[in-house]
């Protein structure tokens, strides 16, 4: 009998479904309780319908509770092949848990998967360092959801250990964007190779995206004009700055703010210093003499060596102190005072 149970299982195994422990479970039991019937003795307690399915159960799973048990050496057989057909029956499941649980590893490193989620990141390409510290950023907060979108030349998970999602695939290709989650995405970079992949991607991405804020990386920031014929809304950032182009896809829009700042059609940054006269003065009083006389915003202070990005408010600044603001023109040193008093 263990050999017929064996040669079964053999067979079914090759089935490849959960229906393979089943039939084996339910075959050992419907051949085994007329065995027992057999074998035991006239009125054995055992063979009861109402206490053989319970024996059978705790015997297959190698419980053994010793509730009940098989009078004669026969018995004593009988018993033995429901072990074997239960330990065969339990090493069917472990071996199918193994298998979709390797299978479904083996997707994710491959990047087969598609991903079921919104309101995260995608990012259209990988560059072996670049990516990472794209993503290390991105991540920094603990909430954001990064999945990482690449070439078929990336054959495996590059950084399965940052928790990111990967999908691999032809970037041209909708169907490999919408497995990313493209369609669902709150914000989508395109990092391509070179410009020209980057206009193609974009154009795709563009056709997929629904909603979501389009950030498209170049080399040569005179190509943007290219791309505003893909979408009007989309943002085009310098290629050499990840921390702008990580900026851009967390806060969309902030990318046109310092482009404005650094050119000759938005408000400047300028520098002054306080003068000795005043002594000490608190970063509110600059704050408030600044924006209500000139309209500017106090970015930062110098003290020394000590440089305060956003210094409190209730922090006070020393005389001689440098404070770097925007503002529609340098002012003199003679003007902030006039303001401070």
């Amino acid at each position: 009998m263990p050999i017929f149970i064996a040669r079964l299982l053999a067979r079914l195994t090759l089935l490849g479904t959960w229906w393979t422990p089943v039939l084996v479970f339910g075959v050992v039991f419907v051949t085994s309780w007329p065995l027992m019937t057999l074998v035991e003795p006239a009125g054995s307690a055992l063979v009861e319908p109402g206490n053989y399915w319970w024996y059978f159960v705790v015997t297959a799973s190698t419980v053994g509770y010793g509730d009940f048990t098989p009078e004669t050496t026969a018995g004593h057989v009988v018993g033995a092949y429901v072990i074997v057909g239960g330990i065969a029956t339990l090493t069917t499941v472990f071996t199918r848990l193994a298998a979709v649980l390797e299978r479904g590893r083996g997707q994710r490193m491959r990047g087969a998967v598609t991903v079921d989620a919104s309101g995260h990141i995608v990012l259209l390409g990988y560059t072996p360092g670049r990516t990472e510290q794209m993503t290390d950023e991105l991540m920094a907060d603990g909430t954001t959801r990064v999945v990482v979108c690449a070439w078929e030349e990336v054959r495996t998970h590059p950084m399965p250990e940052r928790g990111v999602e990967f999908v691999r695939g032809d970037l041209t290709d909708e169907s490999v964007l919408r497995r990313a989650g493209v369609h669902r995405a709150l914000s989508v970079l395109v990092d391509a190779r070179d410009d020209n992949e980057a206009l193609a991607v974009a154009l795709t991405a563009d056709h997929v995206t629904e909603g979501a804020h389009l950030v498209v990386a170049l080399r040569d920031l005179h190509r943007a004009r290219h791309l505003r014929y893909v979408a009007e809304s989309l943002s085009c950032v310098q290629w050499h700055s990840p921390f702008m182009i990580t900026e851009e896809l967390r806060d969309p829009g902030i990318t046109e703010i310092y482009s404005e700042l650094m050119t000759h059609g938005g408000a400047g940054t300028h520098s002054v210093r306080l003068p000795a006269s005043l002594g000490a003065v608190p970063v509110e009083r600059c704050q408030t003499a600044l924006g209500r006389l000139y309209g500017a915003t106090m970015l930062a202070a110098r003290s020394g060596d000590a440089l305060l990005v956003n210094p409190d408010w209730s922090s006070e600044l020393p005389a001689g102190a440098v404070l770097y603001y925007i503002g529609a023109r340098r002012l003199t040193t003679d003007e902030l005072a006039t303001a401070l008093r």
